[in-house]
């Protein structure tokens, strides 16, 4: 099992041991290098694996063709599936991120066009979010979509959509409030868009990582898309965003752990059996700090998405902020083991004999996608201030404050310069 097994209840455990056998042993090596030289677009083959093995979308209900888990259990399951780089972590959560809307916003309907095929892996989809004006700027979308009756028109274009390249159809924000003025949670709505004439696809990037996972730009132009295709109500586009970010963002810090993993095992193997000076270079404490430092970083990083995890299960009120927290810390952290692994193999990590350049590569792109890092820190700290501004005073530690020496000097606790000039008598 894993290095984290006493964390996992039996279900997870379960799920973790058959997701690992899918990986090490369904999971062509020869495919994955073709990846990366950007032969494979789209891993549809590794996707349909997963489909086949019902791996996909875990934590949906069974009549929809998940299997009802929790998410520790689906957490578990990614970290397996992290190993495999991020293009392959990209296809096995993407139906965690679009079915998520899908099972909370959408209509029965729905479930059974998009959401049941998806999950057996006959259906592709991909999340339509950024464009080409901004990135984190979610709410000054463009992309609009014109109420024509019984039917939305469609003009714009997103990019940098992970699976563009391999999808059949589109969760896709865009904005149908046209007033300048409108409240910006009320501007955008979601439509799920088919791959259709109007839907151009461009394959354009040349990634430093993560290729083969078909990132791209979708161009819309006078695309007719249903009414009945609109998820949640119209203008509530936000609102499915925001649930949205959960499962973004932590399937990102899940997938991390494996990432991880992955590394630290090859530069202890490497470091055990590579001699200089007469010794094993794990002997060298320049080199075993260093692995001690990563597996630190890996053990941490489990830890706090867990911790999510479980937050996430009981929708506990912290949830966004150990959300945000788990991806900024674990993504953070498989970029500097990434640099640590390279570092104990020396010169011969950062050719193509050992996969930790590959690794490397991929491992930068998780800072920036979902919500920066640096996005992460703001909701970071502003939930952390409403949590600590706004608690009730049954819920607060003692009074650390009067522990201090001199807690009663008054005159010294100055927070703004009014009457800092007075002279007390």
């Amino acid at each position: 099992m894993s290095f984290s097994d006493f964390l996992l209840d039996s279900r997870a455990k379960e799920i973790t041991a058959e997701v690992r056998s899918i990986v090490k042993n369904n999971i062509d090596s020869e495919y994955l290098k073709a990846m990366d030289r950007d032969e494979v677009k789209f891993p549809r083959e590794i996707y349909e694996t997963y489909g086949k093995h019902n791996i996909l979308g875990l934590r949906f209900p069974k009549e929809y063709g998940g299997r009802g888990l929790d998410w520790v259990s689906a957490v578990s399951a990614i970290a397996e599936i992290g190993v495999l780089g991020c293009a392959c972590g990209c296809a096995y959560v993407m139906p965690d991120i679009v079915g998520e809307a899908l099972t909370r916003f959408g209509t029965e309907e729905q479930k059974e066009k998009y959401l049941k095929p998806m999950l057996r892996g006959e259906l592709v989809s991909a999340e339509a979010l950024t464009e080409p004006r901004g990135g984190s700027d979610f709410f000054g979308a463009t992309s609009k979509a014109e109420d024509k009756g019984d039917y939305f028109l469609v003009n714009g274009q997103k990019r940098f959509v992970v699976g563009a390249e391999g999808a059949d159809f589109f969760l896709v924000y865009v904005r149908t409030n046209p007033d300048k003025n409108a409240d910006p949670y009320k501007r955008i709505s979601t439509l799920l868009i088919e791959r259709s004439p109007g839907v151009e696809v461009s394959y354009l990037y040349g990634l430093m990582g993560s290729r083969g996972g078909g990132t791209g730009r979708l161009t819309f132009r006078n695309v007719k898309v249903p009414k009945e295709n609109l998820v949640g109500g119209l203008h509530d586009g936000a609102m499915v965003f925001y649930d949205m970010m959960v499962p973004e963002r932590l399937t990102s810090a899940a997938a991390s752990i494996g990432g991880m993993r992955s590394m630290l095992e090859i530069a202890a193997r490497y470091s055990d059996k590579r001699f200089a000076f007469g010794k094993k270079i794990r002997k060298f404490q320049a080199v075993n700090t260093m692995l001690a430092k990563g597996v630190t970083l890996m053990d941490a990083s489990a830890g706090i998405v867990y911790q999510a995890a479980i937050a996430a299960n009981i929708n506990d009120p912290k949830m966004r902020r150990m959300v945000s927290e788990a991806k900024r810390f674990s993504t953070d952290s498989l970029w500097e083991v990434a640099n640590l692994a390279m570092q104990i193999l020396g010169g011969i990590g950062y050719t193509d004999v050992y996969p930790i350049e590959k690794a490397l590569r991929d491992a930068r792109l998780p800072q920036i996608w979902t919500g920066t890092n640096q996005i992460m820190d703001q909701l970071i700290q502003h939930e952390y201030y409403n949590e600590v501004l706004n608690m009730p005073e049954s819920e607060q530690i003692r009074n650390i404050e009067g522990d201090a020496m001199n807690a009663n000097e008054q005159d010294e606790k100055i927070f703004d310069d009014e009457g800092m000039w007075e002279v007390h008598e």
